[in-house]
């Protein structure tokens, strides 16, 4: 058995922000990655819509659908301090959480550039992903597998 965190989520990319009925939380996020070979962490600054700002230091290994996920919560003084690493590394978005029944949706408006990503986290890889009525509009393709998409590949 696997004892590490595993993130297992589907990533959706969107011609527009679409018009949700619910959004149960939003997030201001700077994410930046310090280079490296085998290894790449983000750094994450994330405000939520009351003010209260946290940040965090992540790992992820692997691509697709499961990867290995490990994450800390960090200080502004060690987030500030690796920072400077991410130069020409970075994006930023707004993360609206969206819930559609026992789903929660994660769209990401990026704020430095036009490109919006609909991302689920499921049960397991193989689980079926009921797509909510108010995301069918704008919906493009799934773009999971796809490495351009991936947040890594997006900073700069």
């Amino acid at each position: 058995m696997n004892d590490h965190p595993v993130e297992i989520e589907r990533k959706y990319l969107l011609r527009a922000m679409p018009v949700m009925p619910r959004v149960v939380q939003t997030y201001e996020i700077d994410q930046g990655y310090i280079p490296g070979e085998k290894l790449v962490e983000r750094l994450r600054r994330q405000r939520d819509r009351d003010g209260m700002t946290r940040y965090f230091r992540t790992i992820k290994l692997g691509s697709g659908v499961s990867r290995t996920e490990l994450e800390d919560e960090t200080t502004q003084r060690v987030f500030e301090h690796l920072w400077q690493l991410t130069e020409g590394r970075r994006l930023t978005k707004r993360r609206h959480v969206a819930p559609n029944g026992s789903d929660m949706w994660e769209i990401d408006e990026f704020t430095d550039r036009p490109l919006v990503l609909a991302e689920l986290e499921i049960e397991h890889a193989d689980a079926p992903v009921a797509i909510p009525d108010w995301l069918k509009p704008v919906l493009v393709r799934e773009v999971t597998d796809e490495k351009e998409y991936s947040n890594r590949s997006l900073a700069r």
